[in-house]
């Protein structure tokens, strides 16, 4: 079920995205942590940490490994949570798990640009309850215009 509170501090995931260092080879992803009790405790966008961070895995770091019980705490993406990357031995979706956190709340299933994402159902696999806000899903992939662009084919109208 989807509230204002959850399309708030979304909309706040997606702002957040607008901070990334511009790539060729990777989206512009934004993720807020919140708090059982309504407070945010992390954020971190792509690239903010390194050139091969990822939103969700910086604002993980950021929350460091003292935090305590997560299973009540929402991570908001902009953008499902990776389940493929040669960047780093372990996928958003191994972190959001290993650090107990009980929620995700994005806008915008992963594009197959890149790999095919299969974050919702990981996440869903191991009992973390996944809500998506489509509505919001349009601005993330304006953000990520760039890379999502399809080239045109030769010989078509598109390509004239």
């Amino acid at each position: 079920m989807v509230s204002d509170v959850d399309r708030r501090w979304l909309r706040e995931a997606v702002e957040t995205s607008r901070l990334c260092v511009p790539s060729k080879t990777a989206y512009a992803v934004g993720a807020v942590i919140v708090s059982a009790d309504g407070r945010e405790i992390s954020r971190g966008h792509s690239r903010d940490q390194g050139p091969v961070v990822h939103a969700e895995q910086s604002a993980l770091m950021r929350l460091g490994t003292s935090a305590g019980d997560l299973s009540g705490v929402t991570m908001y993406s902009s953008m499902e949570p990776c389940t493929s990357r040669r960047s780093a031995p372990a996928t958003c979706c191994d972190l959001i798990i290993a650090a107990g956190i009980g929620r995700a709340v994005l806008a915008l299933p992963e594009p197959p640009t890149f790999v095919k994402c299969v974050g919702i159902a990981m996440l869903s696999g191991v009992g973390i309850e996944v809500v998506t806000v489509p509505e919001l899903a349009a601005e993330v992939m304006a953000i990520n215009a760039a890379l999502l662009e399809v080239p045109a084919i030769p010989g078509t109208a598109e390509a004239t």
